[in-house]
């Protein structure tokens, strides 16, 4: 297997293209990527083929802004329409054993025709793996990932993935139920962070009812929805109107206030979140302050991207906080995702440590 194949937003290759090339690079590996605009997915081309298992091993998951979801594989193309089983499963003879079958395609309308048919096929791959000893009859943790992402009936690259270095998605998408009583389709998106970027082991810890919030432009409500079902207190901060039945939880007090320029009165507030339009760099130096003056304890905030150099852009404000965090000997953790319910915006989780 010489190829990482790469799961992204359809209209983000590039941004994929170039961050698996950075990646890469940084981890002395070589290779050359194949993107074409609108397919949702990226390939990285190792020269040398041992490279794309070393990639998916050696590059941290969770420093992949861009991609849903990876793995090492091959391409398997004009396989027989009698027997694509026989054709995956030779292909697959030599992967390790894996604990989970996960058939495929790229999130976009031509993908999404294909998914009947993998539902359909999953059913006999499966059955042949298990006999074949490349996938178990019951999954068993930290165990490889085997995905097939079919491009048509019969093209599809196979290869595997490490549970401990993957998205636990299927097609790395976390799909959410909208609220009914929620003010705003946005509200998804600060719903899908919490649940992406802090794990299920450590959320009732780290989430629970009666801490302190800070929502920054607020209006309508949709993240201080978020906030108030997890039993939260919230500030709500935005010079326009909030939804009326989030203020009739006696959970919110609404501040009409500039987000750029309000401070809390005390440094009690555990999580703020943000997702104001404005330029990134602009709202990156505004969490940076609060971070550095430890008025809150982990940020969720949006970054709204510009139309060219999305990569360049997300990586400039990443090492901004990177670099004047260091300065002051703060310790954290720092985690940015393009995530499924994300527009032209990348999502950013900053829990302060130290």
């Amino acid at each position: 297997m010489s190829s990482v194949v790469i799961y992204c937003r359809s209209g983000f290759e590039n941004d994929a293209a170039a961050e698996i090339t950075f990646h890469a690079a940084e981890q002395g590996f070589a290779g050359y990527v194949k993107a074409k605009a609108n397919t949702g997915y990226v390939i990285y081309e190792c020269f040398e083929a041992q490279h794309s298992d070393e990639i998916i091993k050696k590059v941290d998951f969770k420093n992949m802004v861009f991609a849903r979801q990876w793995f090492a594989g091959t391409l398997l193309e004009n396989m027989p329409v009698e027997d694509r089983v026989g054709e995956i499963v030779t292909a697959a003879v030599d992967f390790p054993l894996c604990s989970e079958l996960r058939v495929e395609t790229p999130d976009t309308n031509e993908g999404k025709e294909l998914l009947t048919f993998c539902k359909k096929i999953s059913t006999p791959l499966k059955k042949a793996l298990e006999k074949q000893n490349t996938v178990l009859r019951e999954p068993k943790a930290n165990r490889p990932v085997m995905h097939i992402m079919f491009l048509t009936n019969n093209t599809a690259f196979v290869g595997h993935s490490y549970s401990y270095n993957n998205s636990p998605f299927f097609m790395g998408i976390l799909r959410l139920r909208m609220p009914s009583d929620a003010p705003s389709r946005s509200t998804l998106k600060l719903d899908e962070a919490f649940n992406v970027f802090i794990a299920e082991k450590d959320r009732e810890a780290r989430v629970q009812a009666g801490m302190r919030s800070v929502d920054l432009g607020a209006c309508p409500g949709g993240w201080t929805y978020q906030l108030v079902r997890r039993g939260m207190f919230v500030s709500a901060i935005d010079n326009g109107p909030m939804n009326d039945d989030l203020m009739q939880t006696g959970q919110v007090k609404h501040f009409r206030v500039d987000g750029f320029k309000y401070r809390p009165e005390k440094r009690n507030i555990t999580w703020l979140v943000c997702d104001m339009v404005e330029k990134p760099t602009k709202v990156t130096s505004l969490m940076i302050d609060w971070a550095v003056n430890a008025y809150a304890k982990e940020l969720i905030f949006n970054l709204k991207l510009p139309m060219k150099k999305r990569f360049d852009s997300v990586y400039e404000c990443l090492t901004m906080i990177k670099e004047e965090l260091n300065k002051y000997g703060i310790s954290y953790e720092l985690q940015a995702k393009h995530l499924y319910h994300d527009r032209e915006e990348v999502t950013v989780h900053l829990n302060v440590t130290k």
